[in-house]
């Protein structure tokens, strides 16, 4: 079943309004009246089975049939600080981490970086991006959009990381702690809330390891072997998941 996404202002009474995916539902997917479809709330989290019963340009009307009890969502919040890769690879990390369960990512610009995008590029990314979290949620039947931020300078994240409970930095010079160790040290609580810091394709600066130390947070390994920047936030976040959750 097909699962799209509405805020809470298209949810009236026994029926819902879909504005956004007007065209995809009807020129890409083909529905019609009295298909069924699956609609979230995207404020809350709560998931409708639904019937198709008005289509037309604007918009399209369906009946709640069926409120979907549980969630998708994981109980751990996880927020990737990427440092910003080149091209495709930063989709590649959006759409990957939207599909595992990242709840937020932030592109930041740190002094290894290539890639430096004005601000009239980075609005039509930020709509890019965020389109794909959105398609990757809707693949996955998600219950959340992963939030993508706009692109921020690492000397700025320092004040944003003291609402997280661990931050972790993968860091290829780190020799002796790995993840599975700081893992091992959490105090596990309800509701955790972790931030995971990478670097570009040329790692981060030593003075910016050192920083990020000093704001508390924990370096780790990932092994003997060095991965691409695109795919250490997916190894990360997939390894606490798996030792996280409950």
């Amino acid at each position: 079943m097909y699962k799209f996404f509405v805020g809470e202002q298209q949810i009236n009474n026994d029926r819902i309004t879909i504005i956004e995916d007007v065209n995809h539902i009807k020129n890409v997917l083909r529905l019609n009246i009295e298909d069924k479809i699956q609609i979230c709330n995207i404020h809350n989290g709560v998931n409708y089975v639904c019937k198709i019963i008005e289509l037309n340009n604007k918009n399209i009307i369906c009946d709640i049939l069926e409120k979907l009890d549980g969630n998708n969502e994981s109980s751990i919040y996880i927020h990737i600080f990427q440092g910003m890769p080149k091209a495709e690879k930063l989709e590649q990390v959006i759409q990957k981490a939207t599909e595992i369960g990242v709840c937020e990512i932030t592109p930041i610009q740190m002094n290894r970086c290539v890639v430096k995008i004005d601000e009239k590029t980075e609005e039509k990314k930020m709509q890019r991006w965020r389109k794909i979290a959105e398609v990757a949620a809707k693949q996955s039947k998600r219950d959340r959009i992963t939030k993508i931020n706009n692109i921020i300078n690492i000397k700025n994240i320092y004040e944003k990381l003291k609402n997280y409970d661990i931050v972790i930095v993968a860091y290829e010079n780190e020799k002796n702690i790995t993840l599975k160790h700081v893992l091992s040290k959490i105090n596990r609580k309800p509701n955790m809330k972790i931030a995971i810091i990478i670097g570009p394709e040329g790692g981060l600066e030593e003075y910016e390891v050192e920083d990020l130390i000093n704001n508390g947070a924990k370096v780790v390994t990932l092994g003997r072997t060095i991965l691409r920047t695109e795919t250490a936030p997916l190894v990360i976040s997939s390894i606490i998941l798996y030792e996280l959750e409950n």
